[in-house]
């Protein structure tokens, strides 16, 4: 699943009560943290993450991030990369629901905060899994160290789930991970995820699109989208920004409702290098999935798949959002 909370989707740490040696803002950077040795500022040892000061009274370090995407949260990761001797022993993670804008000090002191995360050991120079069971909608998420230490990055995996205010206003991205979108199955990640086709905005490299490895055989690569909900596709955009000598040559977009049979939204159609396509499309029947064939490899930076939401998708999201039964 996604990393809901990447700086790319628009996460951002907005608080943490301290991070004396190396900033709380590395958390969410996109990669494995990276380590030089001998590169000392003036604090000590510059770390590619989140360290605080060595406690000498009780408590604990905490950093609240906000999520580039609010949505269902299925998992976190809790890397301690590089962090040996000075690792936090203990961790534990909350999430808040709180929509709009709200301040720091609404954050810190008045946000009712969730348990998705009892306080667990962890290893150092790790990455520590833990599994999320809530099936609420998070907005934010609080990372707690106990008592102090440092971790290199901090993953929440989940899918997004939007307000429904915001669905019915116009068209949209139906496959975008900031309306619900999500990859359910790809043929080949080698070199780079799929998720990465989902994401908003323009890629700025090679390196965040999706890339397979180069087939030997005859058959093609390919990705399945959930889409936000049922709906009508009627602009497919395929963007092969950055990929010069290894960008698919052709591609095609098929869909379907359930476990129905798959129809064509886009047929085989040829590709240029490094180009941003865009294609009017017919879908006379509503479809919830999409899948995407590129002949026979290569990559793509997006895939925007531009449409409107059913009436009864509409409402069956908003009837989950009130009852809160989000997860399906």
């Amino acid at each position: 699943m996604p990393d809901l909370a990447l700086r790319e989707l628009g996460g951002a740490v907005v608080w943490s009560n301290d991070d004396l040696f190396a900033e709380a803002q590395n958390l969410i950077k996109p990669g494995d943290a990276e380590y030089q040795p001998h590169t000392f500022g003036h604090k000590g040892q510059v770390y590619d993450g989140w360290e605080t000061r060595r406690r000498r009274a009780q408590g604990v370090d905490q950093a609240i991030v906000r999520l580039g995407v609010p949505g269902i949260i299925y998992g976190v990761v809790v890397d301690t990369a590089w962090f040996k001797g000075n690792y936090p022993p203990y961790i534990s993670v909350e999430g808040a629901a709180v929509e709009g804008f709200p301040s720091i000090d609404e954050l810190v002191t008045t946000a009712q905060w969730t348990t998705l995360v009892e306080r667990s050991a962890v290893d150092g120079d790790t990455k520590n899994p833990f599994r999320v069971d809530s099936k609420e909608r998070f907005t934010h998420v609080r990372l707690t160290m106990h008592p102090d230490g440092g971790i290199a990055r901090f993953r929440v995996h989940g899918r997004g789930v939007p307000d429904p205010a915001f669905l019915g206003s116009g068209r949209l991205d139906l496959a975008a991970l900031e309306n619900g979108g999500m990859i359910t199955a790809c043929s080949n990640m080698f070199y780079s995820s799929p998720n990465n086709l989902l994401m908003p905005g323009r890629a700025r490299v090679m390196g965040e699109g999706w890339e397979t490895s180069r087939r030997r055989d005859d058959g093609n690569d390919w990705v399945q989208v959930r889409l936000a909900g049922e709906g009508h596709v009627s602009l497919v955009e395929l963007d092969t920004s950055y990929f010069l000598g290894n960008a698919p040559g052709a591609a095609s977009i098929r869909g379907r409702r359930g476990d129905g049979e798959w129809m064509e939204i886009l047929p085989r159609t040829h590709l240029q290098p490094d180009t941003r396509h865009r294609f009017v499309v017919e879908c006379p029947e509503p479809i919830d999935e999409a899948r995407m064939d590129v002949f026979p490899d290569g990559g793509m930076a997006r895939l925007r798949l531009f449409g409107s939401l059913t009436d009864d998708a509409r409402q069956t999201i908003e009837k989950r959002w009130v009852s809160g039964e989000l997860a399906d």
